[in-house]
Parts: structure tokens; sequence; C-alpha cells
């Protein structure tokens, strides 16, 4: 089962942080996402019968400030994918993981674990640290060069990779990790987990390279994604002989008409957003570091309260289908969607832009596949 999302060529769409309170809307209105056991539950059920192909979690530790509560509640990956593996069929679910906060004979063993309860459905999505409040709460500091967190990322990556490949008991040695005499079993149901990895600077982009099933970065619009493939792809090959997806996170508001999409985009990502978690959020990830035009920011902080940045998929079902056709032409491998409301926007999404997508031979039919 694990290998379909390795092998299937058709463009894939998961799910992006349904594990958060708020998911990826930094908004205050009431209907917002909480992120409930509860909800996660349903929604995975639900996008397991449509087809959709995985759902990715954030591993966060500590929230925002602001009224809205933006990411105060999140469940914890591990335990969140085994729920949701042992209640699926076919979907796969990823468990993100921070190197730093994790030891790495203890992910093996989870991970694996994972992987035994979905039948060979678990994913892994490896994070190497960015959020400075929590490192603090973990006691640790944030090191300051990015060379620093990938080497410690890439030697926490090379042993799990060992505990999984690996028999009987052996030694694992390092700059980060003095392991003597460890073994693992079980190991993963078909030796590996796919991987996907998230990486903007240059250290990032060249462990993803390295080591990733497939790369997972913001992008701007179909033309800006077909150069980040281009020089992705090209990157993976050239340096270390091997072919990588590129996918992409996109938040989605679709209704029937283009009209009632912006209203509603204004008024939870305007009208109503938690600024003070925005304005935070985008300090933690360096915007305010750059020099950009005063327009320019008014557009990023709207773009973050709508969805934390990441690309917009606004309009009717043939608008969105139709943009989600041209990043597929772009040669990306698949885009992971967040909603305001993952479960009713979901059906909706499912019922008029999944067909729609079909018909262009973009997706196959939930009914057809294996």
């Amino acid at each position: 089962m694990s290998g379909t999302l390795l092998t299937s060529r058709e463009f894939k769409l998961g799910l992006f942080s349904p594990n958060c309170s708020g998911g990826l809307a930094i908004t205050t209105i009431a209907d917002r996402w909480g992120a409930g056991w509860a909800d996660n539950l349903a929604l995975a059920r639900l996008a397991d019968d449509a087809g959709i192909d995985f759902i990715l979690p954030i591993a966060r530790f500590i929230g925002y400030p602001g009224s809205s509560g933006f990411h105060e509640s999140v469940l914890e990956p591990v335990p969140w994918a085994a729920g949701l593996l042992a209640a699926t069929r076919r979907i796969t679910i990823f468990a993100t993981v921070h190197t730093a906060f994790n030891h790495p004979v203890v992910s093996a063993k989870q991970l694996a674990t994972l992987d035994h309860v979905g039948e060979g459905r678990a994913g892994l999505n490896v994070v190497a640290g960015w959020n400075e409040p929590e490192y603090r709460a973990m006691g640790l500091e944030l090191p300051e060069s990015h060379d620093d967190r990938y080497a410690l990322a890439q030697e926490w990556w090379d042993h799990v990779r060992a505990l999984w490949i690996r028999e009987g008991t052996f030694d694992l040695s390092g700059r980060f990790f003095d392991l003597e005499g460890v073994r693992a079993a079980p190991k993963p149901v078909n030796g590996t987990l796919p991987m996907i990895n998230a990486g903007s600077s240059p250290q990032g982009r060249a462990f993803a390279a390295r080591n990733a099933d497939f790369v997972f970065t913001a992008i701007d619009g179909p033309d800006h994604a077909a150069e980040v493939v281009v020089e992705l792809r090209q990157d993976a090959r050239t340096r270390h002989g091997r072919d990588v997806g590129v996918m992409a996170p996109a938040f989605v508001v679709c209704r029937k008409t283009r009209a009632e999409a912006e209203e509603f985009l204004r008024h939870y990502a305007e009208e109503s957003a938690d600024w003070e978690a925005v304005d935070e959020l985008m300090r933690l990830q360096g915007m305010y570091a750059q020099s950009f035009a005063t327009d320019i920011m008014d557009t990023l902080r709207t773009r973050f309260a709508a969805g934390h940045g990441t690309c917009p998929l606004i309009g009717t079902p043939q608008e969105v289908a139709d943009e989600i056709a041209r990043y597929a032409e772009a040669g990306l491998s698949g885009m992971a969607l967040a909603f305001l409301d993952y479960i009713d926007e979901l059906e909706y999404f499912v019922s008029e832009v999944l067909p729609r997508l079909e018909a262009r031979g973009i997706r196959i039919p939930a009914t057809e596949r294996a």
C-alpha cells in the first residue's frame, strides 16, 4: 500500500494541517477549525472514501499569541497518525517529526509501528526546526546556523534509516548521537516510509534533494512552480542521482460563484483576521527582516491570515479545477490543501472539483482505484 504514493503518476491531492486548531487560517470567526479528534477522524474517513491520497500534519508545541488560539491545540502527529491509520483503508497518513526534539531510536520504532498499524500506509515528514519559542520550551537553543540544523537532521535520518535496514545489534556514532548496542524490530512494511521534507534555505533544499521522495515548498503561481520544479529536480539528479517529486501547500475557498468565494475570503482573512498571531508568525519566519514594499507586505499579511502564506485556490469549482490543472501542467507532483472548515468544504470539493479533474485525466475516480 505504501508504494502507491510513490508509484502513482497521477497528480496527488492531500490535506494539510487538520491536526492544528485553525488549520492554516489565522482568523477569529466562530466556525474556524477546532482540530478535535472526532473531527479529524471524520475528515480522514471522508478523505479515504473520496480517494484523497494523503494527510500531512504539522508538529506544533507552542501556539501563537492573539485571540483566535491559532495552533494552541494540536494533536501530536505520531499518536494522531496511529489512530487514523487504524480507522482508514487506503490513504497515506504522514507523521511529522522534529529531528531536534525526537531521539532517532525512539522515532525509528514509532514510525515502523505506525507502518504496521496502517499495513504500509505511513509516511514521514522530517522537520529540521525553525520556531525559536518551541526550542526554548524544550530547553534548547535554536542553532543560528542552517548548516547545524540540517547536519543534525541528516545524522538523525541516517541513524533512523540504519535502524530500518540493518539487522542484529550495532553501534551508531556521529556528531550529535553516540549510540551503543542498538537494534530495531519490526522494520517498516516495505523497508522504509515515503518521506516529504520542506526546506526553503539552500541547506533545506539540499537536504530534501538528497533524502526526500517529495520536496514540499511554497510557490507563487504556476509559472513560479514550473521554475521551482525544474530547479529542484535538476539539483537532485545532478548532485545525488535521484528523482524527486515536488509538492506545494495551498488553501482553498471554493463557492458557487467567484463573488461569493471572494466575499468569504475577505470576511475571514481581512475583517476577522487575528493580526497579532499573523504578525508573530511572519516575524518568526523572517518576513519582517526583508525589505518589502508596503503594498506587497499588506498582500503577504492577508495571505498569511488566509492560509499561512500558502498558495491561494479561490473561485468557482471550475476555476479551482482549472488552477490545479495549471499546477499539474507546471510539473508539480501534487498539492496539500487546507480549508477553513475541512469537513464541509472538502465535501463540496469532492463533489464539484474532483469530477472536473477526473474529466481532464488529472485524477483517477475513487471507484477505479485499487
